[in-house]
């Protein structure tokens, strides 16, 4: 039946309400599939040692990909590691060419399929990762023994200064180079027979300490830089221990050998001259026995 004269159909406002509410709820339902695959970077951390950066973080993506940006606050993002599935970056590179700047870095999370980043408009994820100096937050590293000697009442330690990944004019730079006057190293060196610990300190590579003569000496080295409030120092360096024991050992035994080839040589000469003198008696005594010759 049609609608009286002069009155408005609500028929046409309830359907255009329902596909109203149909588009909306479809809306919300595509938006929804497009931000499941999107999953932000955690527990983003940077590690460094002697300036050798690498930024981690988690999760291991299952349907994304990621993609990390640094920069160093006063230029643009650099993009690195397009597109991974590691849950690391290394930006060494990066950070090297100023190590004293303060680097901002950031993890982009893209969804994916079968390995591939789809044409999606969707926003990517992104987690921003602490800010990061170099020179104040690197780890030093393990140092190492170049060389070292005891003789008498002195003990010599070289320490093997580590190189860097930091260049200069194409080079690079050591420990020293890069920190300088900032660096310096501790010595612990100890009697071998006693726990007892003595200390020293350097603002170069080379110890000198006095030790006792005869005794023999373990010792360990450690980097610091007294200036950081954290990460001061390093691991203690594999322990290594002098040997004035097998020293004196061996001097005794070149002692007792030049002895004993003295008296073995002394023993062949007496022989000799025993010999030639047994010989000289007999002949003579040939001669005094043999008979006179008779005219």
């Amino acid at each position: 039946m049609a609608p009286p004269a002069g009155t408005r159909d609500p028929r046409p406002d309830a359907a255009l309400a329902r596909r109203l509410l149909l588009g909306w709820v479809l809306a919300q339902v595509a938006g929804a599939a497009g931000t499941t695959d999107i999953v932000a970077a955690y527990d983003l951390t940077w590690k460094s040692t002697n300036f050798k950066t690498i930024l981690e973080w988690k999760p291991k993506p299952v349907n994304h990909l990621y993609v990390v940006q640094i920069s160093h606050g006063q230029g643009d993002w650099i993009n690195k590691c397009f597109y991974t599935t590691d849950t690391e970056c290394d930006l060494t590179d990066v950070i090297v060419k100023n190590v004293k700047q303060t680097y901002m870095a950031r993890v982009l999370s893209y969804p994916a399929e079968n390995g591939k980043p789809t044409n999606s408009t969707v926003e990517p994820g992104r987690t921003n990762a602490p800010e990061f100096m170099p020179y104040v937050e690197t780890n030093l590293g393990q140092p190492a023994v170049q060389s070292f000697e005891q003789v008498g009442t002195k003990l010599n330690v070289t320490v093997q200064d580590a190189r860097t990944l930091v260049r200069r004019n194409g080079t690079f730079l050591h420990l020293r180079d890069v920190f300088g006057e900032d660096l310096s190293y501790t010595l612990y060196y100890w009697k071998a027979s006693s726990s007892g610990k003595k200390t020293a300190k350097t603002d170069t590579n080379e110890f000198l300490v006095d030790v006792d003569k005869g005794e023999n000496y373990c010792f360990s080295i450690q980097a610091v830089i007294p200036s950081r409030k954290e990460n001061q120092k390093s691991p203690e360096s594999i322990t290594e221990c002098t040997s004035q024991g097998k020293g004196v050992f061996r001097e005794l035994f070149f002692i007792i050998g030049a002895i004993v080839f003295v008296v073995i040589v002394f023993i062949i000469i007496l022989s000799i001259s025993l010999y030639k003198c047994r010989k000289t008696r007999e002949g003579q005594s040939g001669k005094e026995n043999s008979p006179l010759n008779v005219a």
